[in-house]
């Protein structure tokens, strides 16, 4: 997960490291797309020089949000998040000038002469500007609220036969667990954190929808979609194609992993029950009974699994060490349970915070975070501060899924981390198996969280208890508990960390799909060039230009779910 700043809009700024010099001179080149000052009008040099002077502001409150977020995510403490709530606060309300924002509106209106990338920064700040037109009593409640959820998911631990655990300890006992009832107990603990805040999250939701309405949206799922640089017919038609696009090759896979579930927990497949899938979500695949991509990493210690991805990333050229030399990678008390990278200043400073234990999952997540911390570190430190990020969200995710997808490659397995040549190459058709069905099981996962997310902010006061179970059952094919009634589907941090933030995940694996067709062999044997390949054509350009430019540019087709689908047809086969 690419962490955002709450509330710092869609922008979720990078810094770089420089490329060759002769690189640097070609996209320098392009870069240097700039207008004689002579040919601007009076309009253009006052809007130049007010972007310069907000690329320094911005920047440094910029800086003091993430560092307070950095120390709330890895202490835990009060004090920490009440630090973060009001650095956060504070870059709001300097894009809060109502008479500042009208001013950069009037002068972008009537301004000639600006180079392309001053106009591709001017759009940006206005945008920065618009999202934060609010009053600043109701900034400060969605900043509050959220930071309260935020301190009871870090703090909260699930309680199972009187004892406390965190997630990783429970969800090792859910992988191990082989009777049924105590695998639900196990399930069931996991999701107490959603009794604690689904009324809170709903009460977010309202003030949310309130912010949203006053700069004139229906309510926030929109406005944030919007804010995303997607129009929302066309974002929910894709996944409507996907839909339709995965629903048959989905009914089989499930068809056969209930079938395998049924003959390891000894129960008939039609009493299969949510807690049998391992994740408490379904949103990842579980252990095949051909093969446990677990068994290749179990024996390493968790240490070796960083040293794994750093020597990965510096086969191909990519310095993901860089990364790590401020990162935070092992649980403790009051940490950050999950994971994510966060980039502190856009200008070098990259981090991941991670949790790592010896087994794939964190293998794929450690992949996965160093993927959007190279994509950080790659991008064109000289562009404008608000270009100085990914060329959309679901850029940066693309690259993190297709990098964290190389810890269940039998290839890389040998070559990267020590993986018996034997073994990885007997259990080949196994894992090619095991991923098709977890780019299968994400996607309906995705599904679920859309379109969920979208009825909550809709209908805050609908029976979402009983609505998630309804899509639930609709696009992940399973059983609700029978007369449960709890707040299951507010025991996903992500409607509270990551609002309105799922579907670009699921844009970033249509992204990485593409990326992998037109990569080719380049990425398929991890090739050196692959590095220099990506900074040039994914990493560097930043934020220069719009999202469907990029994606253009970067893989020679739009944005579908095509490739998506010709990768999961390939993989039934």
């Amino acid at each position: 997960m690419k962490r955002r700043n709450l509330f710092v809009g869609v922008s979720v700024l990078f810094a770089l490291f420089f490329v060759s010099d002769i690189q640097a001179q070609i996209l320098g080149r392009r870069l240097s797309n700039t207008v004689n000052e002579k040919k601007m009008n009076a309009e253009a040099v006052k809007l130049k020089s007010i972007l310069n002077l907000y690329q320094k502001d911005a920047l440094k409150l910029f800086k003091e949000s993430a560092l307070a977020e950095w120390n709330a995510m890895t202490t835990g403490k009060e004090e920490a998040f009440a630090r973060s709530a009001a650095a956060k606060l504070n870059y709001a309300k300097f894009h809060n000038d109502s008479a500042k924002y009208n001013e950069i509106k009037e002068l972008r209106e009537k301004a000639k002469g600006l180079s392309a990338i001053d106009k591709r920064a001017v759009d940006r700040m206005e945008l920065a500007f618009r999202q934060y037109q609010l009053p600043e009593e109701l900034q400060k409640r969605m900043l509050e609220q959220s930071s309260k959820i935020e301190m009871i998911f870090q703090n909260q631990r699930g309680k199972l036969d009187g004892k406390n655990y965190t997630n990783n300890d429970l969800l090792e006992l859910l992988e191990k667990e082989t009777n049924s009832e105590k695998r639900q107990k196990i399930w069931e603990a996991l999701k107490q954190v959603g009794d604690e805040v689904d009324k809170l999250v709903i009460e977010l939701a309202k003030v949310r929808n309130e912010a949203a309405k006053k700069l004139g949206f229906t309510n926030y799922w929109q406005m944030q979609v919007v804010f995303q640089d997607y129009d929302p017919d066309v974002l929910v038609g894709i996944f409507e194609e996907l839909e339709r696009m995965t629903t048959p090759f989905f009914v089989q896979a499930k068809r056969e992993l209930d079938a395998e579930l049924a003959e390891k927990f000894r129960v008939a497949a039609d009493k299969l029950m949510p807690w049998h899938y391992d994740n408490p979500f379904f949103q990842q695949a579980p252990p095949s009974k051909e093969v446990n991509p677990n068994d290749f990493y179990k024996n390493k210690k968790r240490e070796e699994l960083v040293d794994i991805a750093v020597r990965y990333y510096r086969h191909i050229g990519l310095p993901y060490d860089k990364v790590l030399a401020r990162s935070d990678m092992y649980d403790r008390e009051g940490k950050n349970q999950h994971a994510f990278s966060i980039d502190i200043d856009t200008l070098g400073d990259v981090r991941n915070l991670c949790n790592v234990k010896p087994t794939d999952e964190w293998m794929d997540t450690i992949l996965h975070e160093g993927g959007h911390g190279v994509y950080s570190l790659g991008i064109d430190r000289r562009l404008p501060f608000n270009l100085r990020a990914e060329a959309h969200i679901f850029t940066t995710e693309g690259i993190a899924m297709m990098f964290g997808a190389k810890a269940r490659d039998p290839k890389w397995m040998i070559k990267f981390a020590g993986v018996d040549k034997k073994a990885a190459n007997t259990a080949a058709d196994a894992l090619r198996k095991q991923r098709v069905r977890e780019q299968l099981i994400f996607c309906r996962w995705t599904l679920v969280m859309l379109y969920f997310e979208k009825a909550l902010y809709e209908n805050p006061d609908a029976d979402l208890k009983k609505l998630w179970w309804d899509i639930v059952e609709k696009y992940q094919l399973l059983k609700r508990p029978k007369g449960r009634n709890k707040g299951d589907w507010a025991s996903k941090p992500h409607f509270v960390i990551a609002p309105v933030y799922y579907h670009n995940y699921m844009l970033g694996e249509l992204f990485a799909s593409q990326l992998r067709e037109s990569l080719g062999k380049f990425f398929e044997n991890d090739d050196p060039r692959l590095g220099a390949i990506l900074k040039q054509k994914v990493f560097y350009p930043g934020s220069k230009y719009d999202w469907q430019e990029f994606v253009k540019q970067a893989t020679g087709n739009p944005l579908s779910p095509k490739a998506f689908a010709k990768e999961l047809e390939k993989g039934m086969k």
